[in-house]
């Protein structure tokens, strides 16, 4: 079965002294998806195709959009069948009640930005602090997970990147429950936008807000990363590279638990280290 997100390439592989070889190499599929309200366009993400409802509806949920699966009516491309163009742009329709982002001074739709990128999801915002003004933090809680389930949630990360495999070129998040047990997990060429296939099963799941779960991303924890965590109540990230400061100052101030450098047995806690129950 052909996979959306790769594509199979000519190729010239270079080797030392070795004589040159060509041959087909696969590749991670990078596409533009544009996103409407009403027909009205909200954004537009370069991103892997393949589960582009999960990500759209992640991405609502992140923005404050919308809160549940209850929020909207339709989730449906657009165009023509066989039109490229219709593989790239999809439409929603909320529900009755349900009010899209609009600009307090002209009336019309938001828009995020022109572009958000493969490489950065918050690109176009006016600022940092109108996402962090609203910020209430998460109730605390009795229950944690183990330092050895977080070593094995990020150690198995890399089984189910399927894509990353054949491409070596896409990031992956994960959902686990404390016990460890893997939820969700999808890859895409933009972190922020496995993060939001993750959300966004979990909307059509029921399953927000998200808690007793830990996020699992490949690379860095960036802002926004942490961000999207909070807006589906996901209590954990944990990352196998480095946290930056503002994803730092984030989950402080959201009562979230953020662990970087998860590599065997070893990390480092930066906020949150009472629900790392065997935790330093």
């Amino acid at each position: 079965m052909l996979n959306p997100g790769i594509r199979s390439i000519e190729a010239r592989r270079l080797n030392g002294d070795a004589p040159p070889i060509d041959e087909r190499d696969d590749v991670v599929v990078e596409e533009p998806l544009e996103i409407r309200i009403a027909g009205e366009t909200i954004a537009v993400t370069m991103r892997t195709p393949g589960h582009d409802r999960e990500l759209v509806l992640g991405f609502l949920l992140a923005e404050g959009v919308i809160a549940s699966a209850m929020d909207v009516m339709t989730v449906t491309y657009c165009g023509r069948i066989g039109d490229e163009a219709r593989e790239n742009t999809i439409d929603v329709k909320l529900a009755p009640g349900v009010k899209p982002p609009l600009d307090p001074e002209t009336g019309l739709l938001t828009r995020r930005g022109t572009l958000t990128t493969s490489a950065c999801g918050v690109c176009g915002r006016r600022s940092i602090d109108d996402l962090v003004e609203n910020i209430r933090p998460l109730a605390p809680t009795d229950l944690g997970t183990e330092r050895s389930t977080l070593a094995g949630a990020v150690r198995t990360l890399r089984d189910r990147q399927r894509i990353f495999g054949r491409t070596g070129g896409c990031h992956a998040a994960s959902l686990v429950d404390f016990d460890g047990r893997v939820v969700a997990t999808f890859e895409d060429i933009g972190r922020h936008n496995a993060v939001d296939k993750v959300l966004g099963s979990r909307v059509l799941a029921g399953e927000v807000p998200s808690s007793n779960r830990v996020l699992v991303v490949s690379g860095r924890s960036s802002f926004e990363i942490v961000q999207k965590a909070f807006s589906a109540g996901i209590p954990v990230v944990a990352s196998v590279s480095a946290p930056s400061s503002l994803a730092i100052d984030l989950a402080k101030r959201a009562n979230m638990t953020l662990v970087g450098f998860v590599r065997e047995e070893a990390m480092t806690i930066y906020t949150g280290a009472d629900r790392i129950v065997d935790g330093p």
